[in-house]
């Protein structure tokens, strides 16, 4: 059954590609309408969009879930529920596909509640306390984001359509609440703290779920909102917090020692430099983005798997090493979508970051943003060298039995085939949606700068782990470590917060709801009524009662 899903997987991520060639290139874009039901002037509809960003964005996700199935038959082959693993797989998917197609609100809740459902199975699926404390907090953040579509659904009736993709403009406080929903879909500061407590999930479902679909989902509502942003409160307001997630993810990365965690803070930092772009409405250099980033951060999820796997479950990365000697193949790998995501040249996301560093620059820009973008830039080098440091230079603290792969098995077959496309996926997109739009003009300073910095973070990421062996400089910043690494106390704040606003509502429910209701109609009115006298004498005179009620039936009859 697993092989014909792939198959049928495989022909419809074929399809989807000729077709996002075909509509990119006539321009073409098709609307499919489903009239559910008609309410006064209100039409409730299931509308189905499909243009090149859709089909584009549908065919990524359709070969990463394709690769992640086939990864997973054999990294969860012992697993005796692996059919019902495989099965919340394709329910995600088929719940992302509802998101992405949909231009309509009441369609993209199905997809965007779907996706949050599906989520928390996927993270509690090991069943132990530390996935169902993860489950939870991943759930309730995504709840945020539901409340505040649905109240949006609400005051959309005044435009007399759930279509927003056929609205000019948009009122600034529905904008607002859709657009604080896709921060809490997309883990942006203060919403940031359940990302990296999601990793508890399997790393099939981490390949998947936090490189190119659920994460993603809040910067493609974005994306398809993106012509609606006009009032400038909200675009300094998304530039900002943007920024807040860069540069506190990538300080966090650089202190954390859980190689997952790692992978995860790096998704937090690349997803705020998408939302980054979106503020300077560059709508397509973002999409360029999500789609480059989808394939490397899948691809290190995977070789992340298996490095855990082979060290026994092993995930400090201060017990990883001689991955060159054990897993030479995994490393190549490994380092590839590392080098990648940094943006060194030629990878496929140096295509993506530098064309946003370089549109920057040519835009009008505020000195203080520029020195965090940069900076933040420069931490994401920094961390990533620091695990390169770590898990392949460093000599080995501890001797772990490795189990070897080979790489003719279908994790070798889905790793393949995503490390391909971690090299040539900038390259060949940016020859597709760019080939006319490469006239950058800057001064030889400000092109340097960003090679600096890139030079910079190198060098302080491979120099870093080595102060850490001296005891007395880890005994000084022991506590500031914790600090940044725990993105500046945020998820303490945010369970405190959490906690205390359940407990508020509980208060709430016990004293009106119960508390008056019950003192009202269930004490005060009773005794006024004297009904249990009344029910008492009933029972025990029920045959006198009945045989007094026939009399006078018979008295009305005659």
């Amino acid at each position: 059954m697993f092989y014909l899903i792939n198959f049928y997987m495989m022909l419809f991520m074929l399809f989807m590609l000729i077709m996002f060639l075909y509509y990119y290139n006539n321009q073409i874009i098709m609307y499919l309408e489903f009239e559910l039901m008609n309410i006064n002037t209100m039409k409730m509809e299931f509308l189905i969009l499909l243009d090149w960003v859709s089909i584009l964005f549908i065919s990524v996700v359709m070969m990463i879930s394709l690769m992640v199935i086939l990864y997973s038959f054999e990294y969860m082959y012992s697993d005796i529920n692996i059919k019902r693993f495989i099965m919340l797989i394709l329910m995600f998917i088929m719940s992302m596909f509802l998101m992405i197609m949909s231009p309509n609100l009441i369609s993209i809740l199905l997809g965007w509640d779907g996706l949050g459902l599906v989520s928390y199975c996927l993270v509690i699926y090991y069943q132990s306390s530390s996935s169902f404390n993860s489950g939870m907090v991943t759930v309730l953040s995504n709840r945020l984001g539901d409340i505040l579509i649905l109240m949006s659904i609400g005051l959309m009736i005044n435009y007399g359509s759930w279509n927003y993709m056929f609205l000019n403009n948009m009122n600034s406080m529905i904008y607002m609440m859709l657009v604080l929903a896709s921060f809490t879909k997309s883990a942006q500061i203060p919403f940031s703290s359940w990302l990296p407590m999601a990793m508890a999930a399997p790393t099939p479902v981490s390949s998947l779920v936090h490189s190119s679909t659920l994460v993603t989902a809040g910067v493609y509502l974005l994306i398809r909102l993106n012509y609606m942003l006009l009032d400038n409160f909200i675009i300094n307001l998304i530039m900002l917090i943007s920024l807040i997630t860069m540069f506190l993810s990538g300080l966090g990365a650089n202190f954390e020692f859980d190689l997952k965690k790692i992978i995860a803070l790096s998704t937090l930092s690349q997803l705020g430099l998408m939302i980054f772009c979106l503020s300077l409405k560059m709508m397509e250099v973002s999409l360029f983005h999500l789609l480059t980033h989808a394939m490397f951060k899948s691809m290190l999820f995977m070789c992340a798997g298996v490095i855990i796997h082979n060290m026994m479950g092993c995930q400090d990365i201060r017990y990883i090493s001689m991955i060159f000697y054990n897993m030479p193949m995994i490393s190549i790998m490994f380092n590839c979508s590392v080098l990648s995501l940094c943006g060194i040249p030629f990878m496929s996301g140096f295509f993506s970051k530098d064309m946003i560093l370089e549109l920057y620059m040519m835009s009008m820009f505020n000195k203080f943003i520029f020195m965090v973008l940069f900076i933040s830039m420069g931490l994401t080098i920094m961390y990533s060298f620091r695990l390169f440091m770590y898990s392949f230079i460093k000599i080995p603290q501890l001797i772990i039995y490795f189990k070897y792969y080979s790489f003719s098995s279908y994790m070798g077959m889905s790793m393949y085939m995503l490390f391909f496309f971690s090299i040539f996926m900038g390259l060949m997109l940016s020859w597709l949606l760019f080939s006319f739009k490469n006239m950058i003009f800057l001064t030889i300073k400000f092109k340097l700068m960003i090679y600096l910095f890139m030079i910079m973070g190198m060098l302080i990421g491979l120099i870093f782990p080595k102060l850490f062996n001296k005891k007395i400089i880890y005994l000084y910043i022991n506590k500031l470590m914790v600090f940044f690494s725990m993105l500046w106390f945020m998820p303490m704040l945010y369970s405190y917060w959490i906690y205390y606003l359940m407990k508020f509502s509980n208060n709430l429910v016990k004293k009106l709801e119960m508390g008056w209701i019950e003192y009202f109609l269930g004490g005060w009115i009773i005794n006024f009524l004297k009904i249990t006298f009344i029910t008492e004498f009933f029972s025990k005179n029920y045959y006198y009662l009945m045989i007094l009620m026939m009399l006078m039936i018979m008295i009305f009859m005659f």
